[in-house]
C-alpha cells in the first residue's frame, strides 16, 4: 500500500496531455472477447483497473501483446474456453473490479455462458446490476444469483433480439445489452440508452468490427444481430474527467496550465460548469487553457437564488467531477449547493475538506452546501484516506492547495483511475512523493 505526502501552497505550471478514457477502456477492452480475430487498441491508460480486467481476460485465455507505440496493444480472444470461466482466480481478480461486469454480455453472446463474481469498485453507495440483469433476462438468459458464494452465472442456448425499456440509463448497463445484442438472434431495441461519448466509441468500434447499430448518440439504439464479427484497430478518446479534474487542480493552486488535445466536442457540459463557478477557460484549437486567478466567483441565477449544480445522465453533468467541484467551490466567492443524485455515499468525504477549514454543511447524503473562502482562509493540511477514485482526486486538489503538510493514504484509489498521478504533478512544479506504507 502506498500513501502521497503533500507540501501544498504551490502554484503549477505547465502542459498536460489526458491519458486515455478509463470508463471506455473498460467497455472496449471487454468487446474484443466478441471475435477469435485480433483487436488493437491504442492510447489505453496504464491505471490499476485497466491493468486488473487485462489480467482478468489472460485469465480466460486471451493473447494480450503490448505494441512498439506506449499504450497500444494487440488482443486476441480464439482461445477463450467455457472451461476457464471458473477460475479461483480470476474471481478473485473479478471482485476487485466493478468494471467486470462487462465480460458477462460479450460471454454470454459467443458461448452461452458467463460466470462471474460479483464486482467490487467504489464504495460509494449501493450499486445495483439490476439493468444487466433483467436485461439477459429479455434477451433470453437463464440467471442463477448465488448471494452466499456471490457468484452470477448467465446461460443462454441462443440470445434472441427484443425490445428492452431500461429503468435507468445505466452506462455499463447499456454497454454490457449492446455487446450482448450484436450476437444475438434478431433485432434489439434499447431505450432511454447511455448515450455518453464512451458508449458511442463502443458502438462505433463494434460497427467497425462487423455489427449493426443504429441510432448512435441517441438514446435509442437498433441493434440487428450478425453471426460473427471481426477485428478492428480503435483508439479511446482522451479521458474528459481526468480533464476536469485538472481545470479544478488549476483553479484551485492558482495556477496557469495548458491542457492539449483534450477532443473539446467530448467534454459536454465540463467547461460550462466550470464557468459557472467563475473559472476561466480559454479554448485553443483543440487544447484548453486555465489561467492563474486570484480569485473566481460563483454564478448567481437570474432568480438570485443559490446556484445548484447536480449531476444526471449524459448530456447532463457527469457525476465523477461533483467531488472536484464541491472542492473547487471552497475557495470561490459565493455559494453552491452541490446535489449528487446518484450514489449516497459520495459526498461523505466532506468531512476531510471541514477539518481542513472549509466550509461545508452536508444537508444529507446527497447534497452538500459550500460557502466560499474567496482565499481569505486557506486550506490547512491534515491527515486523511480516500475512499473512492473521485474524492480521493479532490482531496489530492485540496491537499496541493492547502497550506502545509497533507498525507493522503489508500491512494491505489487514485491509481485506479489516475496514471502515475505524483509524477505528473512533479512535472508540473507540485510537492508530492509516494511513500510505501507496511
Amino acid at each position: 500500500m502506498s500513501r502521497f505526502v503533500i507540501e501544498g501552497g504551490y502554484h503549477l505550471e505547465g502542459t498536460f496531455q489526458p491519458r486515455g478514457a478509463k470508463n471506455e477502456a473498460l467497455q472496449v477492452l471487454c468487446a474484443t472477447l466478441l471475435t477469435d480475430e485480433d483487436v488493437i487498441i491504442h492510447n489505453l491508460p496504464d491505471i490499476l483497473d485497466v491493468k486488473n480486467l487485462i489480467r482478468i481476460l489472460e485469465l480466460l485465455g486471451v493473447e494480450v501483446e503490448p505494441l512498439s507505440n506506449k499504450g497500444s496493444y494487440r488482443f486476441n480472444a480464439r482461445n477463450v474456453t467455457v472451461e476457464k470461466f471458473q477460475s479461483l482466480l480470476c474471481e478473485k481478480k473479478i471482485s476487485l473490479l466493478r468494471g467486470s461486469i462487462l465480460i458477462a454480455g460479450p460471454l454470454l453472446a459467443r458461448f452461452g455462458l458467463a460466470i462471474i463474481n460479483k464486482p467490487g469498485g467504489d464504495k460509494i453507495g449501493r450499486r445495483r446490476l439490476d439493468t444487466h440483469i433483467h436485461g439477459f433476462i429479455k434477451l433470453g438468459a437463464n440467471v442463477e444469483v448465488d448471494n452466499y458464494k456471490n457468484v452470477i452465472t448467465f446461460r443462454s442456448d441462443r440470445l434472441r433480439g427484443t425490445y428492452i425499456l431500461l429503468e435507468e440509463a445505466s452506462v455499463t448497463g447499456t454497454a454490457n445489452l449492446i455487446m450482448a445484442s450484436v450476437l444475438a438472434e434478431g433485432t434489439t431495441t434499447i431505450y432511454n440508452a447511455a448515450c455518453e461519448p464512451y458508449i458511442q466509441q463502443l458502438c462505433k468500434m463494434l460497427v467497425n468490427m462487423g455489427a449493426k447499430i443504429h441510432g448512435i448518440g441517441s438514446n435509442l439504439l437498433t441493434i440487428h444481430g450478425v453471426s460473427s464479427l471481426h477485428g478492428t484497430d480503435h483508439t479511446l478518446l482522451p479521458d474528459m474527467i481526468e480533464v476536469g479534474s485538472f481545470i479544478g487542480l488549476a483553479a484551485m493552486t492558482q495556477s496557469n496550465l495548458i491542457l492539449k488535445n483534450v477532443c473539446l466536442p467530448q467534454l459536454g457540459q465540463i467547461p460550462d460548469v466550470f464557468k459557472k463557478l467563475g473559472i476561466k477557460i480559454l479554448m485553443q484549437g483543440d487544447d484548453i487553457v486555465v489561467p492563474y486567478q486570484d480569485v473566481y466567483e460563483i454564478q448567481t441565477p437570474y432568480d438570485g437564488s443559490i446556484l445548484t449544480i447536480s449531476d444526471a445522465p449524459w448530456p447532463g453533468f457527469t457525476p465523477d467531477l461533483l467531488s472536484v467541484v464541491l472542492v473547487v467551490a471552497s475557495q470561490a466567492r459565493g455559494s453552491v449547493m452541490v446535489h449528487q443524485k446518484m450514489f449516497e455515499s459520495r459526498l461523505f468525504f466532506v468531512d476531510n475538506l471541514i477539518e481542513m477549514g472549509a466550509k461545508i454543511i452536508l444537508c444529507d447524503p446527497h447534497r452538500a452546501t459550500v460557502i466560499g473562502l474567496e482565499r481569505k482562509y486557506p486550506l490547512r493540511g491534515i491527515e486523511m484516506s480516500s475512499p473512492d477514485i473521485r474524492a480521493g482526486i479532490s482531496m489530492l486538489i485540496a491537499a496541493l492547495s492547502a497550506r502545509g503538510k497533507s498525507i493522503i493514504h489508500n491512494v491505489h484509489q487514485i491509481d485506479r483511475g489516475y496514471e502515475r498521478i505524483e509524477l505528473v504533478l512533479q512535472q508540473l512544479g507540485a510537492k508530492i512523493k509516494r511513500e510505501e506504507e507496511y
